[in-house]
């Protein structure tokens, strides 16, 4: 019985809160890392470990305890592998995500200002690196479909080749793989193909859309090419409508 009690202490330090659920528009459930599903709600925490998938109406945004922020588009599969932050110690900061399937918008927080080279965001082509940014990611699988446009009838919904596209709205990206690295600024578009075919600068927006709910509040215009400034606080300038 002691040994029981024993593990279920360990276990509970090892599922550390990552950030808590704070816009929902539909359902999301977490794949805990002992393999239990749960579903989320409003103020549900996030733990490193989790995996998040959001139903094909969902938008869900996560603020992190750096005050970083996520927003999952519908039909994503976003794992959080590791986030660990402590005022008090940035030698421990690491933030290492991996996007599965579908697009998120990502807001840096105090982790990505002082330890930019701790964050990752892994995806099946490439992986992400920051440069205190925020961006778009949207990785397309086979079918190339892109799962973000309910309100559009299915004939009008954009067809695209799979792969990785990206869009950064303020600051600087890294997206890298074995087969080549390139930087991203603001206003522009970028797509990797595969893995083995190295990212590539695109002229514009190939069609990729980002329309969470009014009540989820942004900085500024997303996936647009237009520049975003953030107040001195990091707070909300406006909502995307």
């Amino acid at each position: 019985m002691l040994w029981l009690v024993l593990m279920s202490i360990s276990l509970h330090a090892l599922a550390q809160v990552a950030g808590t659920v704070t816009q929902l528009s539909g359902p999301m459930m977490a794949k805990k890392a002992d393999g239990k599903i749960k579903i989320l709600s409003l103020k549900s925490d996030v733990e490193s470990g989790d995996t998040l998938t959001t139903e094909k109406n969902t938008y869900a945004l996560v603020k992190f305890i750096d005050n970083s922020e996520i927003t999952l588009k519908p039909g994503t599969t976003f794992v959080v592998e590791q986030f660990a932050y402590q005022s008090e110690q940035p030698d421990g900061d690491r933030a290492s995500f991996n996007l599965v399937k579908g697009g998120l918008r990502s807001l840096s927080g105090l982790l990505g200002k002082r330890n930019k080279e701790k964050f990752s965001l892994k995806t099946p082509v490439a992986t992400i690196g920051i440069r205190g940014t925020y961006f778009t990611a949207e990785y397309i699988g086979a079918g190339g479909t892109i799962p973000s446009a309910p309100t559009l009838p299915k004939t009008a919904v954009p067809t695209l080749p799979p792969g990785l596209y990206t869009s950064v709205i303020t600051g600087q990206i890294e997206v890298s793989n074995p087969s080549g690295t390139l930087n991203f600024a603001a206003g522009q578009f970028g797509y990797t193909p595969s893995a083995s075919q190295p990212p590539i600068l695109i002229p514009q927006n190939p069609g990729l859309q980002f329309t969470p709910p009014p009540s989820f509040a942004t900085i500024g215009p997303v996936a647009s090419g237009q520049s975003a400034t953030p107040d001195k606080s990091g707070g909300v300038d406006c909502e995307v409508r």
